[in-house]
C-alpha cells in the first residue's frame, strides 16, 4: 500500500517479479477489497497469497507514531518477518516508519549494536555499495567497523565479488586525517579479519571513481553524500538536454551521440539501483524508493531475493563470529603484553633465561 502508485504499480512490478521467479511466493499484505480486483486480473495472482490489513501508515506519519498502529499493512508485513512467516519484506511506504518498526519488531543480530542502511551506487569502476545512508545519524568506531562488516557482506552477496574491498569515508585519505572516532575504526578494520580489504580512508570523489566496492560512514554523511549525488545526476541531464536543444547542429548531433547516450541512460537509470537494505537484522527488510515504477519496485524485490538466496543474514553471523574472536585475541594480547611490561627487570630476565 505504500509508494506513489500503489498498489497498482506494486502488482504491475510482481507481474515481472513472477516472469523473473516463477518459484518465488509472496504474502501481499493491505487492503484486501482493493487489492484483490487488481491482483485477479494479473500473472502476478499465481505467486501471491494476500492477507488483510485495516489502515495504512501514511508519508506523514513519525516512526514513534507508527509503532502504535498494529493494523498497519506495514506492522503486518514486518509482524511476517519476525514470526519467521516469511523470510523479508519490501516496502515502498514511510522510511522512517519501516525503520522504526524493523528495529523494534525484526530486531537486530547478536552482536550488531545498530543495523544501517546501504543501497548500489554507480561509480566509473563498477557498482559501488554505500552505507550508512541514514539510519544513524551519530556513530562511534565500533559501529563503523560494523558497517564495513556488513558492507563487504552485501557486496559480496549482491554484486558477486569475491573479496570487495573497503573505504572508510573521511575528509583525506592520510592515516592522520578525521576525528578519533573515524581513526580508531580504522585501526579495529586493520586488526580483523577483513584487513587484507580494507583499502583505508576515501573522499567524496572516490565514491564515483570506484576506488573502493565498499564506502563506508555515518548515516549523516551518507545521506548527504547520496542526495548530492542524485542531485549532480539530475542537474547533468538537464544541461545534457539544454545543450543538444540548442541549435539545429546540435540536435544533429545529439541524433549522431544517441546510440551512446541511450546506454548511458541505461547504466544510470536510477531503476537498477532501487532497493535499499537495512543491513543487520533478524530478517531482510528492503525499502523501494516511493516513486519507484513497476520495473523499480521489481528491482527492489531481486534485491530480497539475492539477500535470501544467498543466506545473507547467515554471512554476517558468521562475520560477526571472526570479528568478535579476532577483536578477544587482540585485546588479549594487549593486555599481555602491558602486563609484562610492569613486570620487574630481574623477573622479566628470569623468565626468558
Amino acid at each position: 500500500m505504500g509508494g506513489d502508485g500503489a498498489p497498482g504499480i506494486v502488482i504491475d512490478g510482481l507481474q515481472r517479479v513472477a516472469e523473473r521467479h516463477p518459484g518465488i511466493r509472496l504474502l501481499l499484505v493491505g487492503d484486501e477489497a482493493v487489492i484483490a480486483p487488481l491482483l485477479a486480473r494479473s500473472r502476478a495472482s499465481a505467486i501471491c497469497t494476500v492477507r488483510h490489513a485495516g489502515s495504512v501508515i501514511s508519508n506523514e506519519i513519525k516512526g514513534t507514531a507508527a509503532l502504535r498502529l498494529r493494523d498497519s499493512s506495514m506492522r503486518v508485513a514486518i509482524d511476517a518477518v519476525a514470526r519467521n512467516e516469511a523470510l523479508g519484506v519490501v516496502s515502498a511506504g514511510n522510511s522512517g516508519a519501516l525503520l522504526a518498526l524493523a528495529k523494534i519488531v525484526v530486531k537486530t543480530i547478536p552482536g550488531i549494536d545498530r543495523p544501517a542502511l546501504a543501497a548500489i551506487s554507480p561509480s566509473a569502476g563498477g557498482d559501488v555499495v554505500m552505507l550508512d545512508l541514514g539510519a544513524n545519524v551519530a556513530c562511534d568506531s565500533r559501529n563503523l567497523a560494523e558497517f564495513a562488516l556488513m558492507g563487504e557482506a552485501f557486496a559480496s552477496v549482491v554484486l558477486g565479488l569475491p573479496a570487495p574491498t573497503i573505504g572508510l569515508l573521511n575528509v583525506g585519505s592520510e592515516q592522520m586525517k578525521g576525528d578519533d572516532r573515524i581513526r580508531q575504526a580504522a585501526d579495529m578494520l586493520r586488526a580483523s579479519p577483513l584487513s587484507s580489504q580494507f583499502h583505508g580512508f576515501v573522499e567524496g570523489h572516490d565514491i564515483t571513481a570506484g576506488t573502493t566496492d565498499v564506502v563506508v560512514t555515518d548515516g549523516f554523511t551518507g545521506n548527504v553524500a547520496l542526495k548530492t549525488g542524485e542531485g549532480a545526476m539530475k542537474l547533468a541531464g538537464s544541461l545534457l538536454k539544454q545543450v543538444f536543444k540548442a541549435s539545429l547542429l546540435s540536435r544533429i548531433a545529439y541524433l549522431l551521440a544517441r546510440p551512446g547516450l541511450d546506454r548511458m541512460r541505461e547504466w544510470l537509470d536510477p531503476r537498477r539501483y532501487n532497493g535499499a537494505v537495512l543491513l543487520g537484522l533478524n530478517g531482510v527488510v528492503v525499502k523501494s524508493h516511493g516513486g519507484a515504477d513497476a520495473e523499480g519496485f521489481a528491482h527492489a524485490v531481486d534485491v530480497a531475493m539475492d539477500m535470501v538466496t544467498h543466506r545473507f543474514n547467515e554471512r554476517i553471523r558468521e562475520s560477526v563470529s571472526r570479528f568478535e574472536a579476532a577483536r578477544t585475541g587482540s585485546v588479549a594480547a594487549e593486555r599481555a603484553a602491558n602486563a609484562s611490561s610492569d613486570e620487574p627487570v630481574a623477573s622479566r630476565l628470569a623468565t626468558t633465561g
